[in-house]
């Protein structure tokens, strides 16, 4: 179970960085670097990727897109409607 929900978040943080236009145009960074080999595998099991390019492009595309849920008590602090009281 936990792979399908694994899977569905790779699908998800590729068609947002898709929407937003951060898959378009050419390849034309290159970058290498070493990891860890726990990390790599723990991540490959949860997307069910095993290419590194799009290993490195789902990392990325997950890095570039903003987190609504971190945003959100931002946006909404201070507001609770008219018809809201807080008691105490």
């Amino acid at each position: 179970m936990r792979r399908k929900a694994g899977r569905a978040a790779v699908t998800v943080a590729l068609e947002d960085a898709r929407r937003a236009g951060l898959l378009d145009g050419d390849k034309t960074e290159h970058l290498s670097f070493r990891a860890p080999k726990a990390l790599v595998d723990a991540a490959r099991r949860e997307s069910g990727i095993e290419s590194p390019t799009e290993l490195g492009i789902l990392a990325l595309a997950t890095l570039a897109q903003p987190d609504p849920v971190a945003f959100f008590p931002k946006r909404t602090q201070g507001k609770l409607g008219p018809g809201h009281k807080l008691e105490f």
